[in-house]
C-alpha cells in the first residue's frame, strides 16, 4: 500500500508520480519531484512532453535549472497560459556540510527529546504521524511509499517527545537520475518543528541530521534545499548547515492554479 495523504490533488499526484517513477529514473531530462512530475533539463525533455504533463496534472516541477534561461521558460510557460512559481537554491558539497553539522549534532538534546531512527511503512502510525505533522506546517506531503523508500533510497529524520509525538522532522532523497550532472545531488526539506518546540535550535538540529544522513546513508556529493526569497529563518538555518546560495541555479513549479503549489 502506497499510504497517500493530502488532498484530492495531492494525492492523485502522488499516485500519478509513483505509477511513473521508473520512467522519471530511466528518461533523459526527467528527475523526481515527488509530488509531480518534473525534470532537471527541459531541452532534453522535452516541451511536448512537459505540457502534456501540465495538460493532465495542472502543476509541473523544475529542478536546478540554469538562471540564465530563467526569462525564456517563463516566456514560453506564459505563451501557454502557465504561471512559473520560483524557489532559491542553497547548495553545499560534503566538506562544507561535515565542517558546519558536526558540531551542531554533538550538542545534547533538550530534556525528553529523543532522535528516531526510522519511519515504519508506508501506512504504518508512525509515517502517519509524520505525514500529518508536515501537512499542519503547510507543507505539501509525501506518499507513505516514498517516505519510507519503496521508489528510491531516502532518508526520513526527526526528533520525538516524551510522549513519542514529533518535536522536529525533515527528509531527503536522490531526485536526479543516473543521465543527469546532478545525479549524486541530494534534496532536503519537509523541516518542520512542532510550535511547542520552536525556539530550541530544533529546526537547525533536525537539518543538519538529515544532511549528514544524505551525505552518508545516500553517498550524496551535494545536497542543496529550496528556499523562498521572503522565508528568512529557513535561510539561515540552511546556511547554518553548510548550505550556500547559488546564484546559476533556481528551482521552480509551474501552474495555472491562483496560490503556490507548496511553500
Amino acid at each position: 500500500m502506497a499510504g497517500y495523504f493530502g488532498t484530492k490533488q495531492q494525492v492523485q499526484l502522488q499516485q500519478r508520480a509513483e505509477e511513473l517513477y521508473g520512467w522519471t529514473m530511466e528518461t533523459p531530462g526527467a528527475c523526481c519531484n515527488v509530488r509531480m512530475l518534473g525534470t532537471d533539463a527541459p531541452e532534453v525533455l522535452g516541451f511536448d512532453t512537459i505540457f502534456n504533463s501540465l495538460e493532465k496534472d495542472g502543476v509541473f516541477g523544475f529542478r536546478l535549472l540554469d538562471t540564465n534561461g530563467h526569462a525564456d521558460l517563463e516566456n514560453t510557460l506564459a505563451e501557454k497560459g502557465y504561471r512559473l512559481d520560483t524557489w532559491d537554491v542553497f547548495v553545499g558539497d560534503a566538506e562544507a556540510i561535515k565542517a558546519a553539522t558536526t558540531p551542531i549534532l554533538s550538542r545534547d538534546l533538550p530534556d525528553g527529546l529523543h532522535t528516531f531512527s526510522g519511519l515504519d511503512g508506508a501506512e504504518g502510525p508512525l509515517t502517519g504521524s509524520f505525514q500529518e505533522f508536515v501537512a499542519a506546517a503547510g507543507i505539501a506531503p509525501l506518499s507513505g511509499s516514498f517516505l519510507n523508500g519503496d521508489h528510491g533510497s531516502v532518508v526520513s529524520v526527526g526528533v520525538l517527545d516524551a510522549t513519542g509525538g514529533f518535536a522536529a522532522c525533515a527528509h531527503g532523497y536522490l531526485p536526479h537520475n543516473r543521465h543527469s550532472p546532478f545525479c549524486r545531488y541530494a534534496w532536503g526539506g519537509l523541516v518542520a518543528v512542532a510550535p511547542a518546540h520552536r525556539g530550541k535550535g530544533l529546526g537547525t538540529y533536525v537539518n543538519a541530521l538529515m544532511a549528514d544522513a544524505c551525505l552518508t546513508g545516500l553517498a550524496a556529493s551535494h545536497l542543496y534545499e529550496l528556499v523562498s526569497a521572503t522565508n528568512m529563518t529557513s535561510r539561515r538555518m540552511v546556511e547554518g548547515c553548510g548550505l550556500s546560495l547559488s546564484r546559476q541555479l533556481y528551482s521552480g513549479l509551474a501552474t495555472s492554479g491562483a496560490e503556490r503549489f507548496t511553500r
